[in-house]
């Protein structure tokens, strides 16, 4: 079982360790953001580029389901997208000089 950081401690390594949280801690830890430090959650939602609009749309459409599952399901997806991007980039065949891929 993965040891709880506490809300203080989490900084630039944030990202890092929610990525390895399953999806139950990643629920729990999200839901614990909405009762104790929803600005943090804001900080987060807003490094991981999910969109706004798209955040308020999901909420507003499924009400009835618990707005923490909602939210690491977003992250979970654009953790996702992140990942894909990062490989594909890596994977590119680039022509020309090292300098260039710059």
């Amino acid at each position: 079982m993965k040891r709880w950081v506490p809300l203080s401690m989490i900084e630039e390594n944030e990202l890092a360790v929610i990525e390895h949280y399953s999806t139950e801690e990643l629920v729990r830890y999200i839901q614990r953001l909405v009762a104790e430090d929803f600005p943090k959650l804001v900080q987060l939602l807003y490094r991981l580029d999910i969109s706004e609009a798209k955040l308020k749309e999901t909420l507003a459409l499924q009400k009835d389901t618990d707005a923490g599952i909602l939210i690491a399901q977003m992250i979970i997806n654009r953790l996702a997208q992140k990942k894909k991007s990062r490989e594909e980039f890596a994977r590119k065949n680039w022509d020309g000089s090292e300098e260039e891929r710059w």
